[in-house]
Protein backbone atom coordinates (compact mmCIF):
# COMPACT_ATOMS: atom_id res chain seq x y z
CA UNK A 1 0.00 0.00 0.00
CA UNK A 2 1.21 3.48 -0.78
CA UNK A 3 0.61 6.53 1.34
CA UNK A 4 -0.23 10.20 0.04
CA UNK A 5 1.98 13.33 1.13
CA UNK A 6 0.21 13.68 4.63
CA UNK A 7 1.65 10.23 5.25
CA UNK A 8 -1.96 8.57 5.28
CA UNK A 9 -1.73 4.70 3.70
CA UNK A 10 -3.62 5.09 0.33
CA UNK A 11 -5.63 2.00 -1.48
CA UNK A 12 -4.43 1.01 -5.05
CA UNK A 13 -5.79 2.81 -8.13
CA UNK A 14 -7.21 -0.66 -9.12
CA UNK A 15 -9.42 -0.99 -5.69
CA UNK A 16 -10.61 2.30 -6.29
CA UNK A 17 -11.37 2.02 -9.26
CA UNK A 18 -12.96 -1.36 -8.38
CA UNK A 19 -14.94 0.71 -5.64
CA UNK A 20 -16.18 3.26 -8.00
CA UNK A 21 -17.88 0.79 -10.19
CA UNK A 22 -19.49 -0.98 -7.29
CA UNK A 23 -20.70 2.61 -6.55
CA UNK A 24 -21.89 3.06 -9.69
CA UNK A 25 -23.60 0.31 -10.51
CA UNK A 26 -25.54 0.48 -7.16
CA UNK A 27 -26.58 3.91 -7.78
CA UNK A 28 -28.09 2.47 -10.80
CA UNK A 29 -30.21 0.31 -9.41
CA UNK A 30 -31.59 3.07 -7.68
CA UNK A 31 -32.40 4.88 -10.86
CA UNK A 32 -33.79 1.85 -12.25
CA UNK A 33 -36.05 1.55 -9.27
CA UNK A 34 -36.76 5.64 -9.90
CA UNK A 35 -37.95 5.01 -13.45
CA UNK A 36 -39.80 1.99 -12.99
CA UNK A 37 -42.07 4.56 -10.11
CA UNK A 38 -42.13 6.85 -13.67
CA UNK A 39 -43.47 4.44 -15.40
CA UNK A 40 -46.15 3.50 -13.02
CA UNK A 41 -47.01 7.40 -12.94
CA UNK A 42 -47.33 7.57 -16.72
CA UNK A 43 -50.11 4.66 -16.06
CA UNK A 44 -51.80 6.21 -13.16
CA UNK A 45 -51.87 9.39 -15.55
CA UNK A 46 -53.97 7.63 -17.90
CA UNK A 47 -55.74 5.98 -15.70
CA UNK A 48 -57.07 8.70 -14.30
CA UNK A 49 -57.79 10.19 -17.78
CA UNK A 50 -59.78 7.34 -18.21
CA UNK A 51 -61.73 6.72 -15.41
CA UNK A 52 -62.25 10.88 -14.80
CA UNK A 53 -63.79 10.59 -18.15
CA UNK A 54 -65.51 7.69 -18.05
CA UNK A 55 -67.32 8.44 -14.75
CA UNK A 56 -68.37 12.49 -16.33
CA UNK A 57 -69.88 10.71 -19.40
CA UNK A 58 -72.00 8.60 -17.67
CA UNK A 59 -72.81 11.37 -14.94
CA UNK A 60 -73.59 13.96 -17.32
CA UNK A 61 -75.64 11.91 -18.96
CA UNK A 62 -77.76 10.46 -16.34
CA UNK A 63 -78.37 14.18 -15.21
CA UNK A 64 -79.88 14.99 -18.62
CA UNK A 65 -82.12 11.87 -17.99
CA UNK A 66 -82.85 12.73 -14.53
CA UNK A 67 -84.05 16.03 -15.62
CA UNK A 68 -85.70 15.30 -18.93
CA UNK A 69 -83.64 17.28 -20.92
CA UNK A 70 -83.30 13.68 -22.97
CA UNK A 71 -86.15 11.52 -23.83
CA UNK A 72 -85.85 7.54 -21.80
CA UNK A 73 -83.71 4.89 -23.55
CA UNK A 74 -81.30 2.81 -23.75
CA UNK A 75 -78.23 3.28 -21.55
CA UNK A 76 -75.83 3.67 -24.66
CA UNK A 77 -73.74 6.75 -22.32
CA UNK A 78 -73.68 4.94 -19.33
CA UNK A 79 -72.61 1.80 -20.81
CA UNK A 80 -70.01 4.00 -22.78
CA UNK A 81 -68.86 5.23 -19.92
CA UNK A 82 -68.93 2.07 -17.82
CA UNK A 83 -66.02 0.93 -20.48
CA UNK A 84 -64.14 3.90 -19.96
CA UNK A 85 -63.88 3.49 -16.26
CA UNK A 86 -63.26 -0.30 -16.63
CA UNK A 87 -60.39 0.13 -19.53
CA UNK A 88 -58.71 2.41 -16.89
CA UNK A 89 -59.25 -0.09 -14.11
CA UNK A 90 -57.65 -2.96 -16.26
CA UNK A 91 -54.96 -0.11 -17.40
CA UNK A 92 -53.58 0.12 -14.08
CA UNK A 93 -54.20 -3.25 -12.63
CA UNK A 94 -51.76 -4.31 -15.29
CA UNK A 95 -49.31 -1.00 -14.57
CA UNK A 96 -49.36 -2.36 -11.46
CA UNK A 97 -49.16 -6.24 -11.79
CA UNK A 98 -45.59 -4.91 -14.33
CA UNK A 99 -44.43 -3.10 -11.48
CA UNK A 100 -44.37 -5.33 -8.99
CA UNK A 101 -43.09 -8.27 -11.47
CA UNK A 102 -40.11 -5.45 -12.48
CA UNK A 103 -39.21 -4.70 -8.82
CA UNK A 104 -39.46 -8.18 -7.70
CA UNK A 105 -36.49 -8.83 -10.23
CA UNK A 106 -34.64 -5.85 -9.40
CA UNK A 107 -34.49 -6.97 -6.00
CA UNK A 108 -33.67 -10.46 -6.90
CA UNK A 109 -30.71 -8.97 -9.16
CA UNK A 110 -29.26 -6.65 -6.92
CA UNK A 111 -29.10 -9.23 -3.70
CA UNK A 112 -27.61 -11.79 -6.57
CA UNK A 113 -24.67 -9.00 -7.10
CA UNK A 114 -24.83 -8.40 -3.30
CA UNK A 115 -24.02 -11.85 -2.95
CA UNK A 116 -21.43 -12.16 -5.25
CA UNK A 117 -19.74 -8.78 -3.55
CA UNK A 118 -20.05 -6.92 -6.92
CA UNK A 119 -21.64 -4.23 -4.94
CA UNK A 120 -22.63 -2.97 -1.75
CA UNK A 121 -25.95 -3.66 -0.43
CA UNK A 122 -26.35 -0.97 1.88
CA UNK A 123 -29.40 1.47 0.64
CA UNK A 124 -32.51 -0.37 0.88
CA UNK A 125 -35.63 0.02 -1.51
CA UNK A 126 -37.92 1.97 0.55
CA UNK A 127 -42.13 1.52 -0.06
CA UNK A 128 -42.94 2.87 -3.66
CA UNK A 129 -45.48 6.04 -2.41
CA UNK A 130 -45.90 5.64 -6.38
CA UNK A 131 -47.06 2.23 -6.00
CA UNK A 132 -49.39 3.17 -2.86
CA UNK A 133 -51.05 5.93 -4.70
CA UNK A 134 -52.08 3.47 -7.55
CA UNK A 135 -53.25 1.27 -5.33
CA UNK A 136 -55.58 3.44 -3.57
CA UNK A 137 -57.06 5.13 -7.38
CA UNK A 138 -57.52 1.61 -8.04
CA UNK A 139 -60.06 1.43 -4.80
CA UNK A 140 -61.68 4.74 -6.00
CA UNK A 141 -61.70 3.26 -9.72
CA UNK A 142 -63.75 -0.16 -8.49
CA UNK A 143 -65.88 2.48 -6.48
CA UNK A 144 -67.04 4.43 -9.30
CA UNK A 145 -67.32 1.61 -11.40
CA UNK A 146 -69.76 0.17 -9.36
CA UNK A 147 -71.85 3.26 -8.89
CA UNK A 148 -72.03 3.73 -12.38
CA UNK A 149 -73.07 -0.23 -13.35
CA UNK A 150 -75.00 -1.05 -10.09
CA UNK A 151 -76.25 2.51 -9.06
CA UNK A 152 -74.64 1.61 -5.61
CA UNK A 153 -71.77 3.05 -3.82
CA UNK A 154 -70.58 5.98 -2.67
CA UNK A 155 -70.93 8.01 -5.99
CA UNK A 156 -74.46 7.10 -7.45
Amino acid sequence: MTSDASGAPRAPAADVGTELAARRTGMSFQRTRLSADRTLMSVIRTAISLIGFGFTIAQFFHQLRTSELVGPGGHPARNFGTAFIGLGIALLVMGILYHLAFMRELRRRRNEMTGEGLIHGQSGFPPSMVLITALLLLLIGIAAFASIAFRAGPFG
